[in-house]
């Protein structure tokens, strides 16, 4: 079991996601660091927001608590869903 967060842009979060970036980017590299956060990125068309897959819901909950993109105001909602991951190496 895995979970995903998805990220919703808030109604003129770009500005102030540009802004808080280094600090999102370091709280991506630490949560990486400890083995919990295994993939992030926006969507291609990043005003349709962003997606993160944790491996703990604690870790997925933690993240987002402390995101400087949800801190600030760039994220306008957020969820948490739980995921089965199909594809399992051997």
């Amino acid at each position: 079991m895995k979970y995903v967060v998805f990220y919703e842009l808030a109604e003129g979060g770009m500005p102030i996601a540009i802004e808080n970036f280094p600090a999102h980017h370091a709280r991506n590299l630490e949560f990486r660091a400890r083995g919990t956060l295994l993939m992030t990125g926006p969507f291609a068309d990043p005003t349709e927001g962003a997606m993160a897959i944790f491996t703990t819901r604690e870790a997925a909950e933690e993240f987002v608590r402390g995101d400087p993109f949800v801190l600030e105001g760039a994220i306008g909602g957020w969820h948490i869903r739980e995921w089965n991951e199909g594809l399992v190496a051997p």
